[in-house]
């Protein structure tokens, strides 16, 4: 009779007294329990041991819990991490969730709250294996199970989310690359796992990588892995993106904040799809479909020499472009809808919901962030507020006043020939707006970029880009 495989436990905590009684419960559970007692070291461990289940603290010495909690999600999208912390607050709840964390568990440790913690990851090893021993159907998606706990899918029934979705039907089962253009926050990342999802390639990985995150120094490391030696702190082997995405899907997002040196580097690896590890001598193959986006206009940057023709070229061949929400308000309601089913399931509490008078004013905000700053904001209120239904005065007071700027002043003038010159087009009064809004939010925080783009539901670099397009500078506005 074949002996079953224990499921494995690494418990990273700098405290010896929690590894030990967490490795004696796990023991107890019928687990293979190991620690480190640093973030550097439970980083080692992880790629050796390859367990089933992670239980991290936040506080450590060193390498802190959140880094090595984006350290872990880089080497495995799929394994249940439950971070630890003594000194739990909402804050650092909501960002670890959103790094790709399964849990939060607030120190001590509840047995009531940890052992089922362990069932459900003995439940996805199994479910993991019997996948790769194909007793589960083409569509099945175990294999994407955390993935799609913290993502959506295209919600809305806008014409231009309908043609997305026929664009996809058409395209995913094929190989052909893909280039996915839009704003922050619109959901291109979305849309390729959506893609991915579609084509014969969903039974593999969908590795995702922000070109604009990595050092220049660090990006072939990133993307081709190395070998054990290689240079100083390469303790051991690490496979890169590209290997890792092999037989499946890679996507490359920010793709115009790379520089052309690193360019350079891409587009050869693109077009041969064989290169070597860092310090290694053996030449690796893989077949990988790459699909690729950005928020910048790409003609443009390759008239400014920002970007290589022949890169967007090889990466250009089926174009999708997502909208911005502001051009789909009649999606809010189904997205807002969406994101309050999604928290309250999330958070284990009712589902709340939003008053008609609410909706009116969010279908009036321009939103700047798109579908992620709406995420962000259902998030916000399913946590922070008590009550169950959601009112105009629940909203920040940013959105709120901007519905009533927008509506009509009677003593404005609106001509209605539209063959004039002089016509103010509605791209023109949004833009108008978004300066303007941008303006007012870095006087009421001082001109703190960091904060405003925090309040906004912006990236930080996004915020300077649209500062710049505006022709807007910090030091004249600071006077």
């Amino acid at each position: 009779m074949e002996k079953t495989q224990k499921p494995v436990l690494l418990i990273i905590d700098d405290e010896m007294s929690i590894c030990d009684s967490l490795s004696g419960v796990a023991s107890d559970e019928g687990w293979e329990a190991h620690y480190s007692l640093s973030g550097k070291d439970g980083l080692a461990q992880y790629q050796k041991l390859s367990p089933d289940l992670v239980l991290l603290d936040v506080w450590m010495d060193g390498m802190d819990g959140v880094e090595t909690l984006q350290r872990l999600k880089e080497i495995d999208t799929y394994v249940p991490i439950v971070i630890m912390s003594g000194h739990a607050n909402i804050e650092t709840a909501v960002k670890t969730t959103k790094i790709g964390a399964f849990d939060f568990l607030e120190k001590p440790l509840s047995l009531e709250k940890l052992l089922p913690i362990f069932d459900y990851a003995v439940e996805l090893k199994q479910k993991r294996q019997a996948f790769d021993r194909d007793e589960y159907p083409e569509d099945s998606k175990i294999k994407n199970t955390v993935y799609e706990k913290n993502n959506l899918d295209l919600i809305g029934e806008s014409e231009a989310i309908k043609s997305i979705k026929k664009q996809v039907e058409l395209v995913a089962p094929r190989n052909s690359w893909i280039l996915i253009s839009g704003e922050n926050g619109t959901g291109k990342e979305i849309l390729a796992h959506k893609i991915h999802m579609n084509s014969h390639r969903s039974k593999n990985a969908f590795v995702a990588i922000n070109c604009a995150a990595i050092p220049e120094e660090l990006i072939e490391s990133e993307l081709f892995g190395y070998e054990k030696g290689a240079f100083s702190g390469a303790y051991t082997q690490k496979k890169g993106k590209f290997e890792l995405a092999d037989k499946g899907t890679l996507f490359l997002d920010e793709i115009a904040d790379m520089s052309l040196k690193t360019q350079a580097k891409i587009l050869r690896i693109l077009q041969e799809q064989k290169f070597e590890h860092i310090g290694g001598k053996e030449t690796i193959t893989v077949d990988v479909r790459v699909i690729a986006a950005t928020n910048q206009d790409l003609h443009q940057a390759m008239q400014e020499g920002r970007f290589r023709e022949d890169l967007y070229y090889r990466l250009n061949v089926i174009p999708f472009n997502m909208p911005p929400l502001r051009d789909r308000v009649s999606d809010i309601k189904l997205l807002v809808n969406y994101f309050l089913k999604k928290f309250a399931l999330d958070l284990n509490e009712e589902e709340k919901k939003l008053t008609p008078e609410a909706l009116s004013v969010l279908e009036s905000y321009p939103w700047p962030g798109n579908v992620r700053e709406l995420k962000n904001l259902m998030e916000r209120l399913c946590i922070m507020v008590a009550t169950s239904t959601l009112d105009v005065d629940d909203l920040p007071s940013y959105i709120t006043s901007s519905s009533k700027k927008l509506k009509l002043d009677p003593t404005i003038s609106i001509d209605q020939d539209s063959s004039k010159e002089n016509v103010y087009s509605l791209k023109q009064a949004k833009e108008d707006f978004e300066k303007n809004f941008i303006l007012t939010k870095l006087q009421e925080n001082d001109y703190n970029v960091t904060k405003t783009a925090e309040l906004i539901g912006l990236d930080r670099s996004n915020l300077h880009k649209k500062l710049k397009s505006y022709g807007l500078d910090l030091k004249e506005l600071k006077g």
